[in-house]
């Protein structure tokens, strides 16, 4: 016999048709498709449909309800509804009950995953162990997150009080709040209105340019100065570099006298100190194991948004990563790569970040100036990023043009404008900062 208590489900019924707060308890924790006794659900169905038209749903009106969609006589007919009622004596108790009617359907999830996970392990080739792993974990994952009892449509009749919300919190917010995961690069934040969840973005460059510094201060926006969980992963410098990097950044001591090119002073000890505190309480987790594949990312991935309620993921970088797998092209595993990553960011809810290498095509035009099209290997990029960031820096080219600034070229938008962003690049520091405010940005990406 499966898990269930059909007490519980008995009781929690009972008290919805005793109390209109009962049933305001009760939907905050059960869905139908929980009830184990397909009958019960057909009530709860019933209850909720009446609550929701702010009609009583007394045992008559539900009984009506019933009869009118011709469930009344499956269910039991009208002494059933009464006989509910008469289970419980006061309907206080109706959210304990339906608690426990979800967590006896939380266990015939897992029983249920158990018994796939198991056809896998029989069905699935011994070569292919990454892969099986990577299935059992989403079997499991989609069990907590009750994944499988989504609707994949849903009547914009439903969406329309969240976008009201949304919208009367949009207009009630201070002015510059974000609504994304902040980067702290003012002009950004303003365009962007901060990184949101379930977008991929592209921050892609020739090498040389900082692409991983602007990546890492990212993460160090979320994590550091907002607390947001973040995780990097770094398919090209290892973990130890990466975190001089940060440290340089959060302390404002060089980055040569870190590594020892240069001798520290009493003052850099001083700053890396002060730094410590900020970076050791900060969630942001580093990766860098190495030729990960896609299914591994993204399992640490979920098992990271679990335990540490991941907000930002960044990829550094694209062109790195290998599928483990014989495949027609490699344009065609970029693809695969890029199409893979814009679903997990919407299965978790969060932002991704993919670090990209741009084609020789900048050194071949005048001005270096890099555009959409210079992205290598994949045409599939442009189309899955939600934004696309390409980074410029003119003095690369040219010592005397511009030293010490660069170009956040927000190339692709998708729910905005794009446009030209001034930032100052301070490599001794390995970081970008904000220009000067009085610094015009450039017209719109062409």
């Amino acid at each position: 016999m499966p898990p269930q208590d059909l007490d519980a489900e008995m009781a929690t019924l009972g008290g919805m048709l005793l109390s209109k707060e009962a049933i305001t308890d009760v939907i905050d924790v059960l869905r139908g498709p929980e009830f184990y006794r397909s009958a019960h659900e057909s009530i709860f169905n019933a209850v909720v449909d009446i609550y929701n038209r702010s009609e009583p749903a007394d045992p008559l009106i539900v009984a009506d309800e019933l009869a009118r969609r011709g469930e009344l006589e499956r269910i039991g007919g009208a002494p059933y509804l009464a006989s509910l009622m008469a289970t419980v004596p006061t309907a206080a108790n109706a959210g304990y009950y339906a608690r426990i009617v979800k967590d006896k359907a939380l266990m015939r999830g897992l029983v249920q995953a158990g018994t796939r996970i198991t056809q896998l392990g029989y069905s699935t080739d011994a070569g292919d162990i990454a892969n099986l792993v990577t299935l059992a974990e989403a079997e499991v994952y989609a069990v907590a997150h009750h994944e499988g009892e989504k609707e994949d449509y849903i009547p914009v009749a439903e969406l329309l009080n969240e976008a009201n919300l949304e919208i009367e919190a949009a207009q009630n917010r201070d002015n510059g709040a974000m609504t994304g995961v902040p980067t702290d690069f003012l002009e950004l934040d303003e365009l962007t209105g901060g990184l949101h969840a379930g977008q991929m973005i592209i921050v892609a460059a020739r090498p040389a340019m900082g692409k991983s510094t602007l990546a890492v201060d990212f993460c160090r926006a979320a994590s550091i100065h907002h607390g947001i969980a973040s995780c990097y992963f770094s398919l090209e410098m290892g973990r130890m570099e990466l975190m001089m990097r940060i440290l340089a950044a959060e302390s404002g001591v060089d980055m040569n006298k870190l590594r020892g090119s240069r001798q520290m002073e009493d003052r850099d000890w001083t700053d890396v100190a002060l730094a410590y505190n900020p970076v050791s309480n900060a969630p942001l987790f580093i990766d860098d194991s190495p030729n990960l594949t896609m299914p591994e990312i993204r399992s640490k991935a979920l098992r990271m948004k679990q335990q540490h309620h991941l907000g930002l993921m960044v990829i550094d970088y694209l062109q790195l990563m290998s599928s483990g797998k014989r495949v027609e092209s490699r344009q065609q595993e970029v693809s695969e790569f890029s199409r893979s990553l814009k679903l997990l960011a919407k299965e978790l809810e969060i932002p991704v970040i993919a670090v990209a290498q741009l084609n020789r095509g900048p050194e071949q035009r005048t001005g270096n100036k890099p555009q959409m099209s210079d992205l290598r290997e994949s045409g599939s990029l442009e189309q899955d990023a939600d934004i696309i960031m390409l980074l410029h820096r003119p003095e690369y080219y040219s010592p005397e043009e511009r030293p010490g600034e660069a170009d956040i070229i927000v190339a692709k938008h998708r729910n905005g404008q794009t446009r030209t962003i001034p930032v100052a690049f301070q490599g001794h520091l390995s970081r970008f900062a904000n220009m000067a405010r009085d610094i015009t940005p450039e017209p719109a990406y062409e």
